[in-house]
């Protein structure tokens, strides 16, 4: 439930928000006790992420969606335009309020939505629990209304110092709009007398930015966050992504395009021991901000993974427990057990969330993944370490 290995980054965050991570901590318990004992039924999700639109502002060189090799650039823009619409999320909301899950915001851009206000008084009216991922841009314009509808949390993608950060998310004055924003944020914080939206940073670790770990913990600070975690890179080869396409095919009949934007023809330029030499300089130092990293690999472990496409970590455990912890709802509706597999368990459209949730679909997927653990390309997933 808990992997020892990111105890210290969970009390650290638990520290911040107890009576959210006591909450947490007992869906995740339940979640658990469902994937050993209900044959693919499970408790109801702690986290519900709603995609609110494909779309984005940036085109961020290591994503999966719009980077260069991305699984999002052939898709129709009828497609890739649509956003998920309010009256779905209202009647959504409505319904799961009883069990508190915690309601997670993302895209693409979040911020993008054209009704992202009402989005979080919905959230925040039924009482819910509400974190955004966002690359911050447009976060200046949206500060006041952030912090006075409740919005709990930011997470923010921060790749690096101006130059770096400017480079990967592939736009000039990124990081200078980004840290405007969240400066803003701040100052509205301070007149409300509020301390949400928590600020916390993740940095996806990438050929430019590899060598510069503990200057960009130092940028952190400059943004108000109160963590940041640092990301493995996301990646698979050919082989391992074919595999995962001729079991899923044959056993459930579904494919997984998105996680096309992943496949690399060749390792990432990344040296291993120089990921390792500043995780321990960072991990032993006292920084401005905690910092973690995560997965939280041994030394060898990061080898192995950097130096061949084989990867499978030996100090977690061999197995995905998030399609009974997590729920995520594209923006036609869909719900998918897996954000990068091509799997769904319903659509909103014709059915309620209870009924998608532990509906014939969804169990006949937990109990494959249960029999497998894991598919080729899930040793790379964050969502594969992190319960």
């Amino acid at each position: 439930m808990l992997p020892i290995k990111n105890i210290r980054r969970i009390i650290a965050k638990a520290s911040q928000q107890p009576t959210y991570a006591l909450h947490a901590a007992r869906m995740r318990i339940l979640s658990t006790l469902s994937h050993r004992f209900l044959n693919g039924r499970s408790a109801l999700p702690e986290t519900i992420s709603l995609l609110l639109t494909y779309r984005c502002n940036l085109h961020c060189q290591m994503c999966g969606q719009w980077g260069e090799h991305g699984s999002l650039k052939s898709l129709p823009s009828a497609i890739t335009k649509r956003y998920l619409e309010l009256p779905l999320i209202e009647r959504l909301i409505e319904e799961v309020r009883s069990f508190h899950p915690t309601i997670t915001l993302f895209g693409g851009e979040p911020l993008l939505h054209p009704q992202w206000e009402e989005v979080v008084k919905r959230i925040k009216g039924a009482g819910l629990r509400c974190n955004m991922i966002s690359n911050g841009i447009l976060l200046k314009k949206k500060a006041e209304e952030a912090v006075r509808l409740g919005l709990d949390e930011i997470i923010f993608s921060l790749d690096g110092p101006a130059v770096v950060h400017d480079r990967i998310r592939g736009g000039k004055g990124v990081f200078r709009r980004a840290l405007e924003g969240f400066q803003h944020l701040q100052r509205v914080k301070k007149r409300y007398g509020e301390k949400r939206p928590r600020v916390n940073v993740n940095t996806v670790i990438w050929e430019e930015n590899q060598g510069i770990l503990q200057e960009i913990v130092e940028q952190a600070g400059r943004f108000g966050a109160q963590t940041i975690t640092f990301h493995h890179l996301i990646f698979a080869d050919q082989k391992a992504f074919d595999e995962t396409e001729r079991v899923t095919q044959a056993a459930l009949a579904f494919g997984s395009p998105d996680w096309a934007g992943f496949i690399l023809d060749e390792l990432p330029r990344i040296d291993p021991e120089r990921i390792i030499a500043q995780k321990r300089l960072i991990e032993r130092g006292k920084t401005a901000v905690p910092a973690f990293f995560y997965p939280n690999l041994s030394d060898e472990e990061i080898r192995s993974y950097y130096s061949s496409f084989s990867f499978l970590p030996s100090s977690y455990k061999r197995r995905c427990l998030s399609p009974w912890m997590v729920a995520y709802v594209l923006p036609n509706g869909t719900i998918k057990p897996c954000l990068s597999l091509g799997y769904a368990m319903g659509d909103l459209h014709e059915a309620s969330f209870k009924e998608i949730w532990n509906g014939e679909r969804a169990v006949q997927f937990r109990r494959f993944m249960k029999e497998r653990g894991y598919f080729p390309v899930c040793p790379r997933c964050t969502e594969f370490s992190r319960f």
